[in-house]
């Protein structure tokens, strides 16, 4: 029942501020000379960077000068943003990197690999994500939702804070999404073995695993700001194809990738942004309730060490 209550709630919460008449309304208490910046010297690396929010974030602070580093699942469709890229910032330090957040062992690889080549690193964006909504395991049998949201953030982020923590001020940006409103962590099945399988369910507790995550890397690196966001309801391709009857009941109302980016590009680039406590959970350029008022989703700091040692406990082998 507290579940149901919970998603009753998210929706209205939702219909009211994460459409673009919510954006409409907060945006007005923005100050624009947070963003009058100048990102020449900085580099940034941003996941799933070829389409949506996360695209529309690489273009802004491409803009600014600063170099991005786009790690993409598909070849082609990386190939093909980072030509826009290029052509619309007239910004030639915008570089391309293949890999599957779900491939777990290459993830590992790739940290490692971007730790000995020597490149700089000021901030991580966590944005590529997935929604699958049937049944899939990856090689290693982990579901796949899993892999990509929540192990591969993990596995990505731990393997680049020897890098971050070489740079004054570091960041590390993480796209979750307001469903993490409508789920209570997990902190024994993390991955749901043996429960009904609904990719959004699945997505939902990813989320809220992500702002866990978030919360604790906070404490474990002070000198690393992490912060962890909702894009709002934003018309994106991923929208499109995971949810495509929420979609079309509510196309009308939603976002562009560019406010849905908005908050996504002040935390990177916003020099008032680490002025704000790390570990927060943002919308809006605000901070906001990592619950909803009385939703029962709270889980105990115990119940948190638990689930992060779970965590690490799968990713050790890679």
């Amino acid at each position: 029942m507290a579940s149901v209550l919970r998603k009753v709630r998210w929706y209205f919460k939702g219909s009211k501020e994460y459409t673009k008449s919510g954006y409409e309304k907060a945006c007005k208490n923005f100050n624009a000379a947070d963003l009058d910046v100048d990102a020449t010297g900085k580099s940034f690396m941003i996941t799933g960077a070829n389409s949506g929010v996360g695209k529309a974030t690489a273009q802004f602070i491409a803009q600014k000068g600063g170099t991005v580093h786009m790690v993409c699942r598909s070849k082609q469709r990386g190939e093909e943003a980072l030509n826009e890229l290029k052509a619309k910032s007239s910004n030639q330090e915008i570089y391309l990197h293949e890999l599957d957040l779900s491939d777990l062992p290459a993830v590992a690889k790739f940290a490692q690999e971007f730790q000995q080549s020597g490149k700089t690193l000021n901030v991580l964006v966590n944005n590529a994500g997935c929604m699958i909504n049937q049944l899939e395991k990856t090689a290693d049998g982990i579901e796949k939702n899993f892999a990509t949201n929540t192990l591969g953030t993990y596995l990505l982020t731990k393997g680049l804070i020897p890098v971050l923590r070489q740079q004054p001020k570091s960041r590390v940006v993480t796209v979750t999404s307001g469903g993490m409103l409508t789920e209570k962590l997990n902190h024994s099945n993390p991955q749901l073995d043996n429960v009904a399988f609904s990719g959004i369910a699945i997505y939902a507790q990813n989320k809220r695993q992500q702002v866990v995550m978030t919360e604790e890397w906070a404490e474990q690196y002070p000198d690393i700001h992490f912060s962890c966001t909702h894009p709002g309801w934003a018309d994106t391709p991923a929208v499109q194809m995971s949810m495509p009857e929420f979609y079309e009941s509510n196309k009308h109302r939603l976002r562009s990738v560019e406010e849905g980016a908005d908050t996504m590009v002040w935390l990177c680039l916003a020099d008032c942004a680490t002025s704000f406590p790390s570990g927060e959970f943002y919308q809006d350029r605000k901070i906001e309730p990592k619950h909803l008022y009385l939703g029962g989703s709270s889980s105990s700091k115990s119940d948190q060490q638990q689930f992060m040692k779970k965590i690490a406990e799968l990713v050790a082998k890679y």
